[in-house]
């Protein structure tokens, strides 16, 4: 990475840190990726189940707004994100006592509720992990390096998710009660992760709130969401796409868990394949987005993501109309689902930089953190029914009707994104 050298100090220390973070969370994103079908298929969840471990990891960003004016308030955010590191990641070292048969667990056993109850816990974290990286990385790079070194420790984490995720597919072929100890690790690896990150200097703000918490928290916070969202229009209507977006992604990512399942059959390592392969391809993608968003309307390219997620979506309904495939070593190829996931890489490496860091292009560098607790929130809004929706859908209606359904709702963001776009310009910000 040559180009490291013309970059000043600043710049160069921040990309480090933020590389080494990007590469430890591959390890444990890689990982969890494999997390909703060793709840299906190693613990014998239900897909209502399911459906809520999915929905936790969305359903808390919904407070991502209060979170935000905290963090306003707080001086000493690299302690208080620490703290929150030990609190949310220590608990998955109990999964060191789980039984490692089904049998010995039942039917309806409490382990599934404490499975349940230690990610939810693990997702805590989130609404205030998200927005610090928005502002950390908004205030150390400049805006012409922004998304290019974005780009590029995303890569990297894609890499060492691409290879967590198969070894972590094969072990769980072999011992499907691997978790029990690979889980624990994980936790050791989201700690030192958060403190690699926190080593990135946040500017002080100028705060004159004597409290960090007080009654007129939750107003300010409202009342910081009303300004924004009325005096910029194309960031508006951005999450109104996001919002379709995420109707159509929530509302089939369980579904196509238990299409994997019941559909078609897969083992763990046909699954790792599926859920994963589609990285190797993002991997060299991702730089190349990268610089595009530089020089491209947030709203064009998100039409790019949504668009590429509906002809993913579309794959699953036509693998049932054409069940192809061929055996490789135990993996289960489908024809039909290997050009899914040509799509879903692009949907992938689009949505890595859109959902992450696409809502910094509407604002400067001290409201980062703002217009990414919005999305934030927003997000959490919808996850408090679209996945239970998405499965009770499935189960009315059948697989075919579940993806139709939310590839058509992703063809109406793309307009309301194009519409969007000929009607308010953009202003560029730094």
């Amino acid at each position: 990475m040559n180009f490291l050298t013309h970059i000043e100090s600043r710049e160069r220390k921040t990309f480090f840190l933020h590389l080494t973070y990007s590469f430890l969370e591959g390890i444990i994103s890689g990982i969890l990726v494999l997390n909703e079908f060793v709840f299906l298929k190693s613990l014998n969840g239900s897909p209502y189940q399911v459906s809520m471990l999915f929905q936790f990891s969305m359903v808390v960003l919904i407070v991502a707004i209060f979170i935000n004016e905290i963090l306003h308030r707080v001086q000493n955010k690299q302690k208080l994100l620490r703290l929150t590191a030990l609190l949310t990641r220590l608990p998955l070292l109990l999964l060191l006592f789980f039984p490692r048969s089904v049998a010995d667990m039942g039917a309806d056993s409490v382990y599934h509720y404490v499975f349940l109850f230690i990610f939810l816990v693990w997702y805590l974290a989130s609404p205030l992990i998200f927005p610090s990286i928005n502002i950390l990385l908004k205030q150390n790079y400049s805006a012409a390096n922004f998304g290019k070194l974005y780009s590029y420790a995303t890569s990297s984490k894609k890499i060492t998710t691409l290879a967590a995720t198969f070894m972590f597919g094969f072990l769980l072929d072999r011992d499907p009660f691997a978790f029990t100890y690979i889980y624990p690790l994980v936790a050791l690896l989201g700690i030192v992760s958060v403190f690699l990150l926190t080593s990135i200097p946040f500017e002080k703000e100028d705060n004159t709130h004597k409290a960090i918490i007080d009654k007129k928290i939750l107003s300010d916070a409202l009342q910081r969401v009303k300004g924004i969202f009325r005096t910029n229009r194309p960031y508006l209507h951005y999450q109104v796409g996001f919002m379709l977006y995420g109707l159509a992604f929530m509302g089939t990512n369980s579904v196509i868990t238990i299409f994997f399942d019941r559909a078609i059959g897969l083992n763990y390592s046909s699954v790792a394949f599926y859920k994963n392969f589609y990285n190797l391809i993002a991997i060299f993608l991702l730089p190349v987005f990268g610089r595009m968003l530089v020089n491209t309307d947030p709203r064009k390219f998100a039409s790019l993501t949504y668009g590429s997620l509906a002809l993913y979506l579309l794959s699953f309904p036509l693998t049932l109309a054409f069940p192809v495939y061929i055996d490789i070593l135990g993996l289960q190829i489908y024809f039909t689902l290997l050009a899914g996931v040509i799509f879903n890489s692009l949907f992938i490496s689009t949505m890595a930089i859109s959902w992450s860091i696409g809502s910094a292009y509407f604002c400067n560098k001290n409201e980062a953190g703002d217009y990414q607790s919005i999305h934030l929130s927003l997000t959490g809004v919808r996850a408090l029914f679209m996945p239970l929706a998405g499965v009770l859908i499935y189960e009315l209606a059948g697989f075919t009707f579940t993806f139709t359904l939310a590839a058509s709702f992703l063809a109406l963001g793309i307009i309301i994104m194009f519409w969007s776009q000929k009607k308010y310009k953009l202003t560029n910000t730094e």
